[in-house]
């Protein structure tokens, strides 16, 4: 029996070269499972792929690899409700002046968890003893505050359920764990039937990923030629987007058509994020071009997707009102 816990982190991931969405999957991928488990969503979130609108980045990578590889996955969350009751509950308190004061007093720990989930992390230091007492930390916060329950999102209860549906799984397996009920999980585990994440040296995957992942976070400091050569060379359908992206972030809307005409005539479904940012772009640049018919088929294409990120539809649904300027 072999269970390897790994941490999720959410959008949060794009930080973290060392720990990227494309980590997870080597990680997983080296420990050979006989079976994924998803400890943090419930069977029917799972079955409506409702992760895609949590920004759950490492499963874009990780999902359709269990699939070709068919690898059985199992959700064990049973009660997704009392994760939403944590959300309900923080907003049916921001409405009133008291419920406002109670928020800022647990501000310091929004703050600590967004430092340590925003330093840069690798697997072995998510598996060191402070990482997990700080995240520990923050759940004893809030339920110093507000009491266990929907405060918490319930989180101890639910991940008690969860390794109880685990119990003493024979075989091989990975549980793939949202970073809040990480240490709640491993609590909840018997001692000796899991591990955490250890040394990792960054394979050629990873660090493809996180050359993608700098040009997405493209900020004003960094070598953008630099990027573009190092893109260029990586090559790809996002690979050719980011290039783009920095194309019309330099205002070059020109070159950043030709690599989107380029784009499309490639295979560009993966990561399934992809198309509908791609297809939105081209809409945008076409209207800045004046081609304006290329870009209402640009717009209907994103529409026309089985998913999209909300992002490009709104880009869409704006694109379709009102020519997109510049």
């Amino acid at each position: 029996m072999s269970v390897l816990l790994l941490p999720t982190l959410g959008p949060f991931h794009i930080l973290h070269p060392r720990y990227n969405g494309v980590t997870v999957l080597e990680l997983a991928r080296q420990h050979q499972p006989e079976v994924l488990y998803l400890a943090s969503y419930a069977p029917e979130e799972l079955a409506a792929q409702s992760w895609r609108d949590q920004n759950e980045v490492s499963f874009f990578h990780v999902l359709p690899w269990a699939e070709r590889a068919g690898l059985a996955v199992v959700a064990l969350d049973e009660d997704p409700h009392l994760r939403q009751e944590a959300l309900a509950f923080r907003e049916a308190l921001a409405q009133y002046p008291r419920g406002q004061a109670l928020l800022q007093q647990v501000a310091p720990l929004e703050e600590a968890l967004r430092a340590l989930l925003t330093t840069p992390l690798t697997p072995s230091r998510l598996a060191e003893p402070a990482t997990l007492e700080a995240l520990r930390g923050y759940h004893q916060g809030y339920a110093a505050a507000f009491g266990e329950g929907p405060a918490t999102g319930s989180r101890h209860l639910r991940m008690q359920r969860v390794a109880r549906a685990l119990g003493r799984p024979s075989g091989r397996a990975v549980v793939l764990v949202d970073v809040l009920d990480y240490p709640l999980l491993a609590e909840a585990l018997p001692e000796g039937t899991y591990r955490l994440p250890g040394a990792h040296t960054p394979t050629e995957l990873e660090l493809q990923r996180s050359l993608l992942d700098r040009a997405w976070r493209l900020e004003p400091s960094d070598d953008w030629a630099l990027l573009l050569s190092q893109l260029r060379e990586l090559g790809g359908a996002e690979a050719l987007y980011c290039a783009a992206q920095i194309y019309l972030a330099a205002g070059q809307p020109e070159d950043a058509w030709a690599l989107m005409e380029e784009l499309l005539r490639t295979d560009f479904h993966h990561p399934a994020y992809l198309p509908g940012y791609a297809l939105a772009r081209y809409g945008q640049l076409a209207d800045a071009l004046g081609q304006r018919e290329k870009a209402l088929r640009a717009y209907r294409a994103v529409l026309g997707l089985s998913w999209a990120p909300e992002e490009a539809r709104a880009v869409a649904r704006a694109g379709q009102r009102t020519p997109f300027r510049l």
